[in-house]
This record gives structure tokens, sequence and C-alpha cells, in this order.
């Protein structure tokens, strides 16, 4: 017991934690302890790429938010020492971050300065084409609309000018995103601090007024509108009224996808293998989808929520891009590809504001190949501890879904293939609300990255926003218009979080925080008016290439 409890108590330095991530090692900062969670990474239900998006950083609050007790009480075992004092977050390096083995152990804590080491600045390198290395006053300055003077226009080549129209245009649209960041407490390490200990302390309230219990009466609601719909579903398929048939098919799956979302995070019973099994029965054996996808895909999204290079959920090339950023082919660390620019994501994004209703509706079908892609590659699913057995059960729910939907109800049931194709695409397409539900709430905040001194709760309220609407509405958006509480604190059930929502604008009215809320309509004219930006400005870059180009082929055959 003693060498354990002296490695537990052992102090370490900056420089030294630095080289063991230089090394390889996966050390992430809980409260003061320092964790090596290297051998654990097998063994995520949620994946390895969440974890990896917290190595060198203080990453208590995305633990607190996304772990039961019984989880954090687990991560004890990897603790190999403590901190001393507030701890300066490294950018991690799947985010870019670069480590150096050379810093001797004997260097003073504070003489490792944010400054001093290579990997506390953005995510990214800044593009060449758009984003020119600037300082943070000069990027503030620029979002605000201070860009190429207008006085210096008339001297101005064509393709600058096609250039300084590109930059103006993008300087206004980040000016005018809710993410402005004078609108929001300063990064530095004070004002950070304040955030996330208001936070905590939020939290607790919650925890206290007992909005984690899960109102299981509620639920009981829930399952009286699931077993109308599939009444209606089957009756209406018996009698041959197809279309019909599918639209309650369609509608049943759309509810029944928000309980795979509570279960996912575990707050219906709180139970791992309990919620676990709920959300694999409906998801994989109701509705051929994958919850253990889902969970690898939505940490990632909860923890890097909005940023182009690492979060799936606005990943969505060749098709949508929210950010001019796209443009220069991102890699996305998710999907460990480049996302091209190429043809067909040109002519996608051009028109994206015009097909974006018209490609949701096809969205169920994507979301059966990504779960065939999470389940047949065992590099993705746990293969290790607890959660080892999940994937075969998801496997076997799969064979299940495609048996009595694909086979019993589309090709038995129906006889016709004009009505099986019919009965197909209703099913599926009366679904589409939930992917609008699931963009709406973050197309239109910011993908701006304030860099690794920015809290978890400021980021996840700068990056979504809530959808209101009146309460007998609620089970229509499965929760999932409480889009900032849900963010704050995923855990909470969502039938308490209306009650939880007054709370969170409290607390965002006491640091000063913006609190985005939009009704329903007003929120889809965000997104499609944030897409519609884009294009044009997608369009812009096009004619100035095509200017430029033209310069230069004049200035040849000029001399």
């Amino acid at each position: 017991m003693k060498p354990a409890m002296s490695r537990k108590n052992r102090v370490w330095t900056r420089g030294e934690i630095e080289g063991l991530i230089a090394d390889g090692h996966m050390i992430i900062i809980l409260g003061d302890q320092v964790l090596k969670v290297d051998a654990w990474l097998p063994y995520h239900p949620g994946g390895n790429k969440s974890i990896l998006h917290m190595v060198g950083r203080d990453a208590t609050d995305e633990i607190t938010a996304l772990h039961s007790k019984e989880a954090q009480a687990h991560m004890q075992r990897y603790v190999i020492g403590r901190i001393h004092g507030k701890w300066d977050n490294f950018l991690p390096p799947i985010q870019g971050g670069t480590f150096s083995t050379l810093v001797s152990e004997d260097v003073d804590d504070e003489a490792v300065s944010a400054e001093d080491v290579s990997s506390s600045g953005q995510s990214t390198p800044p593009s060449t084409v758009f984003d020119p290395e600037e300082t943070g006053e000069q990027v503030r300055l620029r979002r605000a609309g201070n860009d190429t003077p207008v006085s210096r226009a008339s001297s101005l080549s064509p393709s600058e000018l096609e250039l300084g129209k590109f930059r103006s245009a993008e300087a206004s649209i980040a000016h005018a995103i809710s993410s402005d960041v004078s609108k929001y407490p300063r990064l530095d390490k004070r004002s950070q601090d304040e955030v996330a200990s208001k936070y905590r302390q939020l939290d607790e309230k919650l925890q206290s007024e007992g909005l984690y219990d899960c109102p299981y009466t509620s639920y009981a609601v829930e399952f009286l509108r699931y077993s109308v719909l599939f009444a209606l579903f089957l009756t209406c398929l018996h009698y041959s009224y197809y279309a019909l048939s599918g639209l309650f098919l369609g509608l049943l799956w759309h509810l029944l996808a928000f309980t795979v979302h509570d279960a996912g995070h575990l707050s219906i019973t709180h139970g791992f293998h309990t919620d676990s099994c709920i959300g694999i029965f409906i998801a994989d054996f109701l509705g051929g989808l994958s919850i253990g996808w889902w969970k690898r895909n939505h940490n990632v999204h909860h923890i890097v929520t909005n940023s182009p290079e690492h979060d799936p959920d606005i990943q969505h090339m060749p098709f949508f891009a929210i950010s001019s950023r796209f443009f220069s082919s991102l890699r996305s660390s998710y999907y460990d590809r480049d996302m091209n620019l190429d043809a067909a994501a040109r002519f996608f994004i051009k028109y994206q504001h015009y097909l974006y209703y018209p490609i949701l509706l096809f969205g169920r079908f994507n979301l059966y190949r990504l779960a065939w892609s999470y389940l047949l590659d065992p590099e993705q699913a746990p293969r290790k501890g607890a959660a080892w057995w999940h994937r075969y059960l998801e496997m076997t729910g799969q064979i299940f879904f495609w048996y009595w939907y694909g086979y019993r109800t589309v090709y038995l049931s129906i006889p016709t293939w004009s009505s099986r194709i019919i009965f197909l695409l209703i099913s599926h397409m009366v679904t589409a609300p939930l992917h609008v539900q699931l963009t709406l709430t973050h197309f239109a905040m910011s993908s701006a990255d304030l860099g690794v001194d920015e809290s978890f709760a400021q980021k996840m309220v700068r990056t979504t926003m809530d959808v209101d609407c009146p309460p007998w509405l609620d089970f229509v958006h499965g929760g999932l218009n409480f889009q900032v509480v849900h963010h704050l604190f995923p855990r909470l059930p969502r039938h308490n979080l209306r009650r939880a929502q007054p709370y969170v604008k409290e607390f965002c009215r006491d640091l000063g925080i913006p609190y985005v809320i939009f009704g329903f309509t007003r929120g889809n004219k965000e997104v499609i008016s944030r897409l519609g930006e884009v294009a044009d400005q997608l369009r812009v870059l096009e004619e100035c290439r095509k200017v430029a180009a033209k310069d230069l082929i004049e200035g040849r055959h000029g001399h």
C-alpha cells in the first residue's frame, strides 16, 4: 500500500507532464490529480477519440458532465500523482499540439508558461488563404468588420478587390453571429476560472433540487405514445394503407430516437448496462441504428462542439459547410481523413441553403451506413472491459431489425414494388425533423476556436442555442430544444430540462454570457441564412480565383 500511496501523492511539474505526453502517454488532469489513462483507451465505452481530446488538459468539467460517480471512482486506479496549483492547458496532440521531451525535470513549474510551449496556439495552423497570421487583437478587429480600409480600394487590383470582398463578407458574418468574442467573458485565467467555479456551483444546485432524478411517470406517457403509433402502423399495414403505415412508423422512430439519446447519456436508470441495453434494444433491434456508434460520435461532439476539424456532428462534406474554414480541405481528426473541397463539394455547398431540407430527408439512410461501418470495424467498438459484448448484441439487433422490417414488413407484407418504395421512403423521410433538430441548434452558432483557455461551460453556451416552444410540444423536440442546458449537463434527464432552464439563464446573466434562444421558425431561418452566407463566400472565392488566373495570363501575354 505504501508504494501506491506515495505514487499517488507525487507532485508532477508541468515540464515532467509534457515529457510524458511527448513519450506517447495519455495524461489528463482531474481536479488536482494526474491520470495516466493509456491502458483505458481500448476499454472506454465511449471510444478513444473523446479521451484523446483531453490529453494535456484539465478535464474536470468534461469528466464530471459526461460520467457517473461510479465511472469517476473507477478512474482513481489511473491516478499517478497530483499537480500543485492551477493547471494551464496544453493543446492535445490530436488537435495539433506538439510536445518536447527536452524539458528539464528541475525547471520550475511556473517557468514553463503557455507562451513557452509549442502547443499553446490554435488547434490548426492559420490558413494562408483565409486566416493570415494575426495577433488576438487583430483577429477581434477583423471580426468586427475592421478589414481593408475603403480608402485603399481604388489602388487595389481586380483580384485584390475580389479577395477584399471575400474577407469583408467573412468579417461581416463573424461580427453578426452570436459568438462575437466581445460579448463573452475574457479568456484570461481569472475570468474563465470564475465561469468554471459558478458552473460547478450550478451543478450542485441542480443536484440538490433533485433534477438528476429521472421522472419515470414521464416515460409512462412516452410509452403510451409509442404504443399508439405502433398500433396505428400495424393496423394501416394490415388494411393496405401503406403510405399511412409508413408515416406512423416514421413518427414512432422519431420519438424513439429521443429515448435512445437519454439511454446513451445514462439519464434513465443511471445504470451503465441497464441504460445501454435499453439503448441497444430501441436503436438496433427496433430502428436499425447503432447506439455504440452514437456514443463514440456524440461524446466527441460534447467535448469539441462546433469545431470544424474535430466535431463529427458538423462534418458533412461534401454536402454542407457551416464555415469558410472548410474551404481549405480541413483534416477531420474524427474520421482521420481530409474533407476535400472537390468538385462535388463545390457544387453542393454553392446550393446548400436550397438543398438543406431535401438532403436531410435521406439522413436516416446515412445512419445505417455509419452503424455498419462502426460495428464491422473492431478498432472502433470497445474490445475489452465491461462493454466488450455490446458490439455483438448490437449485431444481433441489426439482423433482427432487417428481418422484421426489411423481410417481414417491406417484402412479405407489401405486395408491389411501387408500394414498397413508397412505404420505405415515407417511413424514412418522416424522421427528417430529427435531423433538422440536431443541426438546428449548432449550425447557426459559432465555430470559432478560442483556444485552450476557454472553459468548458463557456464553450458549450457559445456554440449551442435553445429552441423555444410551448411545454406541450416538448415531446416533439425530445428535449433537444433545450440544447444549451443539455450541453452543460448531458446526464440531466430530458423531462427535467425545462425546469433547469431558468437556473442556466440566471447563470448566464450573472456572468454576462449571451444565452441564445430562438423560436423554431426563426432558428430555421438562422440556419438557412448561415448556409447561404457560406455559399456566397464560396462563389466570391471562385470569382477571386478566376480573376487572379486571368490577371496572371494577361500578365504573361504582356511580356
